[in-house]
């Protein structure tokens, strides 16, 4: 009798690969704040947690309905979802029949072709430019009969570079109003480019632009999981329609709703993780390093060839970085003494390889 068996086409899944925690070892591999969440929120998680005997309100109206009047938007269209990968992957399953196409840049976020493949789509990779950036020109032209969704990392995860709104409202303005655009916003707070324009506007007047946020990164909320979108009123519908009932905890909706209350004292953290980040781009330039400009919580070192090996002499002195094989390595901004200690092993590399 035969076996069950899993799709065969998972054989050929990507694979997320995480960043690595090794005990003892400084983690600068997974866009992490270093501070954690803030005391405030901390107290308000130890509160809640007296009632996780409860169901948590799988809809997370509470959470919504704040970041509705926050945003200035209707909360029709606010969505909530286990970190903003899975608001990917709710919508490639909202919109896409199988064998539809997801456009993206690459190399983008690693999870855009997994969830792609996991919902019957057909991932579309379009290379970013020499200067590290998304080519909005050539996804563009990319976009078929049968594209439904394109993905716009702003900015762009794992090279840190940005869309401006001049060209990012050409693209906009071209893409056909069949096909999904997705503004995916991961690191938004900490952009400081005023020209890095705010994606829900365009949310307020066109009917096939969305965002993507997440409270893991800025918020220091990694660990609980817990993402929004605003998105046309419809997609915002079928985003909750295709949501797994109760993925977003309790805890996870309680700290959200605490760090919105805290917003003033995250946003300030985020500036002083901003100063360090020009610190550690114009040290690695000074060594010799090619680094695009980042308007994101971390560098990125297109390194090619010598990402493993860069990323192996990093871990030999007790620095995990994230290497990308043949592409480059992304460095995510700690402390002051964590960014010190992986200069010093990025000179030292810089030094030895010359």
């Amino acid at each position: 009798m035969p076996s069950v068996s899993p799709r065969a086409d998972l054989e050929s899944l990507p694979k997320y690969v995480p960043g690595r925690t090794i005990e003892g070892a400084i983690k600068l591999a997974s866009n992490e704040v270093p501070g954690g969440a803030l005391p405030s929120v901390a107290q308000a998680i130890a509160e809640a947690a007296a009632g996780i005997n409860r169901y948590p309100d799988t809809g997370s109206q509470a959470l919504r309905e704040r970041l509705a009047r926050d945003l200035d938007v209707p909360v029709e269209r606010v969505a909530i979802g286990c970190g903003s990968v899975s608001l990917c992957q709710q919508t490639i399953q909202a919109v896409c029949a199988p064998g539809e196409e997801v456009i993206f840049g690459w190399r983008s976020f690693e999870a855009y072709p997994i969830v792609t493949q996991v919902a019957n789509a057909v991932s579309v990779k379009v290379p970013i430019t020499e200067g590290q950036e998304l080519d909005l020109d050539a996804m563009l032209a990319a976009i078929t009969d049968q594209t439904r969704v394109v993905f716009v990392c702003n900015p762009n995860n794992p090279t840190g570079t940005a869309i401006r709104r001049a060209e990012l409202e050409r693209f906009i303005d071209a893409v056909p109003e069949h096909v999904l655009i997705v503004l995916d916003e991961a690191y938004k707070e900490f952009v400081t480019d005023p020209e890095v324009p705010d994606g829900v506007e365009y949310t307020r007047t066109r009917s096939n632009v969305m965002v993507l946020r997440t409270f893991s990164k800025a918020y220091g909320l990694a660990g609980l999981r817990v993402g929004y979108a605003v998105a046309p009123e419809p997609i915002a519908d079928a985003l909750r329609q295709v949501y797994v009932a109760f993925s977003v905890n309790m805890l996870a909706q309680v700290a959200a709703l605490a760090s919105l209350d805290a917003a003033d004292e995250l946003l300030a953290r985020c500036q002083e993780i901003v100063a360090e980040r020009g610190r550690v781009r114009d040290a690695l330039l000074e060594a010799g390093y090619r680094v695009p400009e980042t308007q994101a919580n971390f560098v990125w070192l297109p390194l090619g060839d010598q990402a493993v090996p860069f990323a192996e002499h990093a871990l030999d002195r007790k620095l995990v970085v994230r290497p990308f094989a043949g592409d480059g390595v992304r460095v995510t901004i700690g402390t002051r003494e964590e960014n010190d200690l992986f200069l010093a092993a990025a000179r030292e590399f810089s030094s030895r390889t010359a």
